[in-house]
């Protein structure tokens, strides 16, 4: 079997690498940028701090702050309008995922019109767009390093999952020092993120050589540091850690898709507002657990990889070792219920089906080592209420 992997041109990794962004933008042949972020990245004076290294070197460039978390398909286009007016010849995105999501649907609406609805799934994005060069903010979603946007569509609510090549950024800048300040709540959803997607890609039907070799190593600077980043705000090497164990998630899960918790938490996220990272970790402990007779081996592999147990003498054991530690790690780090989260019950199960239906038009349970029907859906997230 033949994989594609698709990868970022270039990435720059590490304490500092911000200030490689001018070179970087040179050797993608870009010169007029366009930054694209939201109003926390201007608060925290990171937008200042990209601006000044612009600044240094006579660099004109435009700036879009109203990027909204879970973007939707109208949040994108004053910021499509203003780039195809101004004529950029790039983007920058700097912050969470939702900031960088945002970047890759800009750069795709600019450069061949059209709407979001017109590119999800099981549309193959291979047009080639405007430049993107991705700063993420947050140790997590991994849409620095993936062919993949997530964008709403405000007439459904449905979350549209789009993919190809063509939205693999040109650039990543990895710095894990933008970390620093993270809220203790928002690291821990991102840091869940991560850990997800590296459990999906690996246990994924469209696993190959490639990813594994990707989530295994991820798993293994995740796994140890995720409590740690959060309690321990100041551990720099487990802040680096985790920024980069979350970019080889990335990596991985552009290149063998994730499963059934994506497919059930993006309608969480859309009809209920919560936070990606935090829904999946809501699902994360019951969904591994459903999965498991899909890839007995695997599960067990990722207890070993994660440092949970050192070799696999019980498949059984391994496997409950493992679900008992992603439940350690929700109690840990307050993860709460649908419920605590403040989801009315009643709303919940009048849009079970709903939502069942969403999570399986998006495609992602499809490369589940269990693959589920719509009524084991559903049973699901009657599970996962609590």
């Amino acid at each position: 079997m033949v994989n594609s992997i698709v990868l970022p041109k270039i990435m720059q990794i590490g304490a500092n690498s911000l200030d490689l962004l001018p070179e970087t933008l040179v050797s993608l042949g870009c010169s007029f940028p366009c930054v694209i972020t939201d109003k926390t990245m201007l608060e925290l004076g990171y937008v200042a701090k990209v601006e000044a290294l612009l600044n240094q070197q006579n660099i004109n460039f435009g700036l879009f702050t109203d990027t909204m978390p879970e973007p939707n398909d109208t949040s994108i286009l004053a910021a499509v309008e203003m780039v195809k007016t101004k004529q950029y010849d790039c983007l920058i995105a700097l912050g969470g995922g939702s900031a960088i999501d945002s970047a890759k649907a800009i750069a795709l609406l600019a450069s061949h019109g059209g709407k979001m609805s017109d590119y999800k799934v099981p549309y193959q994005v291979t047009e080639i767009s405007l430049p993107v060069v991705a700063i993420p903010t947050t140790a997590g979603t991994g849409s620095e390093a993936t062919k993949v946007t997530v964008i709403s569509d405000s007439a459904t609510d449905e979350k549209m999952l789009c993919m190809g090549s063509g939205l693999i950024p040109a650039a990543a800048i990895i710095d894990y020092q933008f970390t620093l300040s993270l809220p203790s709540r928002i690291a821990a959803d991102t840091g869940i993120d991560a850990l997800t997607h590296a459990i999906e890609a690996y246990v994924s039907r469209k696993a190959n050589l490639f990813s594994d070799q990707q989530a295994i190593a991820a798993m293994k600077l995740i796994a140890p540091n995720l409590i740690k980043v959060c309690h321990q705000p100041d551990n720099l090497k487990a802040k680096e850690a985790m920024m980069l164990g979350a970019t080889l998630a990335g990596i991985a899960f552009s290149n063998a898709s994730v499963g059934l918790v994506h497919g059930m938490s993006r309608p969480i996220g859309v009809h209920f507002h919560v936070p990606h990272g935090l829904s999946n970790a809501m699902l994360l402990p019951t969904i591994t657990e459903y999965s498991l007779p899909g890839a007995p081996r695997k599960y067990a592999e990722c207890a070993m990889h994660m440092g949970l147990v050192t070799v696999i003498e019980d498949q059984t054991l391994a496997h409950q070792t493992l679900i008992n530690e992603l439940k350690h790690i929700n109690q840990t780090l307050n993860v709460p219920t649908l419920g605590e989260f403040g989801v009315v019950k009643t709303e919940y199960e009048g849009l079970l089906t709903n939502m069942a239906e969403q999570a399986l038009a998006s495609g992602s349970p499809g490369n589940n080592p269990k693959i589920p029907v719509l009524s084991e859906v559903i049973e699901l997230y009657k599970k996962v209420w609590l």
